[in-house]
């Protein structure tokens, strides 16, 4: 399903699924390297078979201690993490130069969705200089790994809903030995994938002059 948001804000989402890493993955790829000028930013929504991803920071990365779930060695920046059922991922098609901003610019918006969303709840958090994400009394709750090439995004944003997360204590997130994680659902915080997609993109759209209805 795909929908217009405003002809005029140049933005387009998309609400897939689940779907496979590599697959969706490759159809970014493919879409960046064929854009132009008019082509439409866009926002994919998303959740993945489990999967370990490394990023393109990843020498010296302590390798998962289980091997029943697949790692890949991808583009994005970052060390390691992991997806899963019950993560949502909002990948970031954006032309950074035509939209006048900046990657800083971008990763804030992305990490300032999430914030604006657990604030809605009483739930305080706040990213990190030094570790792109979101972090809730120092337990990361999601993160953030991008890919620009000629100034156009991909990756994105993946955000700790209702998952299994024990597949996070066989890494070091983000290549942080001892970083927890946290999720959504222990935070009682109870909304369906469709209710978060549309806090998320709302603030988003907000913070980077996109409207929406």
């Amino acid at each position: 399903m795909t929908i217009l948001i405003d002809p005029q804000s140049r933005l387009t989402v998309q609400y897939l699924g689940l779907q496979d890493f590599t697959e969706i993955w490759q159809k970014m790829q493919r879409y960046t390297a064929q854009r132009d000028s008019l082509s439409l930013d866009q926002v994919w929504f998303v959740q993945h078979s489990p999967i370990y991803t490394l990023g393109l920071n990843r020498k010296d990365v302590r390798m998962p201690s289980r091997d029943d779930i697949p790692v890949l060695a991808i583009d994005r920046g970052g060390k390691i993490t992991y997806h899963g059922p019950g993560q949502l991922v909002m990948y970031a098609l954006i032309d950074l130069k035509r939209k006048k901003i900046t990657v800083r610019q971008l990763v804030s918006a992305l990490e300032n969705a999430v914030i604006h969303l657990l604030a809605q709840h009483h739930v305080i958090a706040m990213a990190r200089a030094d570790a792109p994400g979101v972090y809730v009394q120092d337990k990361k709750i999601a993160s953030v790994g991008l890919r620009l090439k000629q100034e156009r995004s991909y990756h994105g944003l993946s955000l700790n809903v209702n998952m299994d997360l024990s597949p996070f204590s066989a890494i070091d997130p983000c290549g942080y030995q001892g970083l927890q994680v946290t999720q959504m659902h222990d935070l009682e915080i109870h909304m369906s994938e469709q209710q978060i997609a549309a806090k998320l993109l709302e603030s988003f759209a907000q913070q980077l002059g996109y409207q929406h209805d």
